[in-house]
């Protein structure tokens, strides 16, 4: 087929129903405490996935993967709303189908993740509004129409006060449908509370009313004749948005449910027939190429993904990868590896905790919960996994035999050539893709000026992917010596990793004080922060605390988060920076006023946001200075 439409009856309707935060927690998944008919008779007349994945346990990165047919890492945009830019070509993959003739409408949510978002928005779409429809569509146009559904996202099930819940959600269920938190399936990583179970029995509402949701929207392509044409997909964006879910790379937070039908004139493009399964790997960079070939489109050279349907298939992934970094004010770096029984996990951050505290999520009473038990001496190991202050530096787990990712096999003698294999396959995927993510974020700023990040990663200038990962893969098993070297490299990314290194050492020598006092005044601002962050971290709190309080001047607000951050982590070893963090917080306020809304997509007023919380609840915790 050229780029043109040979004829709209050759070519399918695409209809996707995306839901938020969910895992594949229905009934057709065999979850025996969901409450999901819809769901369960669209699996029982399509094909299920039991191997599909996130990019991402977060939105934003993964949504710009979905969006361009690439994972944010070879993007640059794998911080959450960091909004670097991306080169022009990449318009998103609707704006194909769009140009060759069909009907886009996007209803509502886009959070594309780089500064072009709203250049992806026009290319891609013919409406993107609240009241995108199909059914605007001229004649028999054939359309690619996607509805997002927030009814699972995590505001719901966790962090709004539950009277709003049950005023909001709840009250659209009738009375046989709201699920009863004494029957919960509490997990072994979460302590057995009422409030556990009451949070875990409202988070299976919300996936039943979203269940109407999607129930309706069928009616719709059923009562308007378009059912026989169309093909649907349904999938949410990441796991759920309940704790060690939703921004975790265990498969709580990046599996997700997929589902497709196909009706009868298009079956011959179906893996298998009318309620099936499939255990073929899919990833999400794998999405939008997979539409392009059933629509019969060319995919652009730059699209990282493989169709997984249509008459271009490619052959079955046999690895899926994953990427967790800053997500609103919390740092992080790890990647992971997947195959169908394996996933591995290595962490670049092991000082940092899975479950860090975040202002967002927070607000739920769940959190406070697990926090509160995390004092105890009551912890199992399921729940100090996930609680505790610091990781593993690798994780691997036998997804068959341990489907929530409880047993740690990685210092397992007998699975050490699976071990082996899943760091070796790492690591060139991190190589081949030339991940971005090693690279610190304010001084990603400075390194791309007049270009984008994209194209640096495939450029010949002054980006060695090599150096920064080997000195990543130092903290937390390197030698003083190797961090000293990284300290004072000629590469400021070495040098930044360097300075991590010595901020997740159990202590310094005077040698490493000496360097690192020395790296307060390095010119660039993630070497100062992150070496003021391990001097104060061990004790050394005169010039650090003030050169981290002296960041939070900066106009780089990436800068300024990342000094933000470290301060409220440091907590009461950081009371003297309490001026500069109120000075800090009014100056967020100037930027982005209280009460904007969250949903408002700006780059810099998402950051002044991020910055706001952290400073907020430094002030919270020791009060405004004088």
């Amino acid at each position: 087929m050229s780029a043109s439409l040979s004829s709209a009856s050759d070519t399918p309707n695409i209809l996707w129903i995306t839901a938020e935060d969910m895992s594949p927690t229905l009934g057709c998944y065999g979850d025996e405490y969901a409450t999901t008919p819809n769901l369960d008779q669209l699996a029982a007349d399509g094909v299920l996935y039991s191997n599909a994945f996130a990019t991402a346990p977060v939105c934003s990165p993964s949504r710009s993967c979905i969006i361009n047919g690439l994972p944010a890492t070879s993007q640059g945009t794998q911080q959450m709303r960091s909004s670097f830019p991306i080169p022009e070509y990449m318009k998103g993959f609707p704006s194909v189908l769009r140009e060759a003739g069909h009907y886009t409408s996007n209803n509502v949510k886009t959070d594309y993740n780089s500064g072009n978002w709203e250049a992806i928005i026009e290319a891609s779409w013919d409406e993107s509004s609240d009241t995108a429809h199909w059914r605007k569509k001229e004649g028999d146009q054939p359309f690619f129409s996607v509805f997002n559904l927030m009814t699972s996202h995590q505001s719901r099930t966790m962090v709004w006060p539950y009277d709003q819940f049950v005023s909001d959600v709840q009250s659209v269920l009738d009375g046989d449908e709201i699920h009863d938190p004494a029957k919960a399936p509490v997990p072994p990583y979460y302590p057995d509370t009422p409030i556990i179970r009451r949070t875990v029995a409202r988070y299976y509402d919300c996936v039943t009313a979203m269940d109407k949701e999607v129930g309706a929207i069928l009616e719709e392509l059923e009562a308007d004749g378009l059912a026989e044409d169309t093909i649907v997909f349904f999938y949410s964006d990441h796991g759920s948005g309940m704790p060690r879910h939703k921004r975790a790379l265990l498969d709580s937070g990046t599996k997700v449910s997929l589902i497709i039908r196909f009706p009868e004139k298009y079956q011959h493009l179906a893996p298998s027939g009318p309620g099936t399964r499939t255990d073929r790997l899919v990833s999400f960079d794998d999405f939008g190429p997979t539409v392009l070939n059933l629509a019969g489109q060319e995919i652009p050279d730059y699209m990282e993904g493989k169709p997984f349907l249509g008459a271009a298939e490619s052959p079955p992934r046999e690895y899926v990868y994953c990427h967790r970094d800053r997500v609103d004010e919390v740092h992080d770096l790890a990647r992971s590896a997947r195959d169908k029984r394996f996933l591995y996990i290595r962490t670049y951050m092991p000082h940092l905790g899975y479950n860090q505290p975040t202002a967002w999520p927070d607000l739920g009473e769940v959190r406070h919960e697990i926090y509160a038990h995390a004092k105890t001496e009551r912890m199992t190991p399921p729940q100090k996994h996930f609680a505790g202050p610091t990781r593993e530096l690798e994780e691997l787990y036998d997804c068959e035999a341990d489907p929530q990712n409880l047993e740690n096999l990685a210092g397992v003698p007998a699975y050490r050539e699976v071990l082996e294999r899943m760091r070796t396959r790492l690591e060139g995927r991190i190589a081949e893709s030339r991940d971005l993510g090693f690279i610190p974020e304010a001084y990603a700023w400075e390194l791309i000026d007049g270009t984008t990040p994209y194209e640096l990663a495939r450029g010949s200038g002054n980006y060695d992917q090599s150096i920064l990962v080997a000195a990543a893969s130092q903290v937390g098993v390197g030698s003083e010596g190797e961090l000293l070297a990284n300290l004072t490299h000629g590469d400021p990314g070495v040098r930044y990793w360097g300075a991590v290194g010595f901020s997740a050492a159990r202590s310094l020598s005077n040698k490493a004080i000496e360097a690192l006092t020395d790296a307060l005044d390095d010119p660039i601002p993630n070497v100062r922060i992150e070496a003021a962050n391990a001097l104060a971290r061990h004790g050394n709190l005169d010039q650090s605390i003030e050169t981290l309080a002296k960041e939070l001047e900066s106009e780089n607000l990436a800068a300024v988060q990342h000094a933000a951050r470290a301060i409220e982590l440091l907590g009461e070893k950081a009371i003297t920076a309490l001026p500069a963090v109120a000075a800090c917080d009014a100056r967020m306020k100037v930027i982005r006023p209280p009460g904007t809304s969250p949903i408002v997509v700006d780059p810099v007023l998402d950051k002044a946001m991020f910055v706001g919380f952290s400073t907020e609840a430094f002030l919270a915790r020791f009060g405004k200075s004088e």
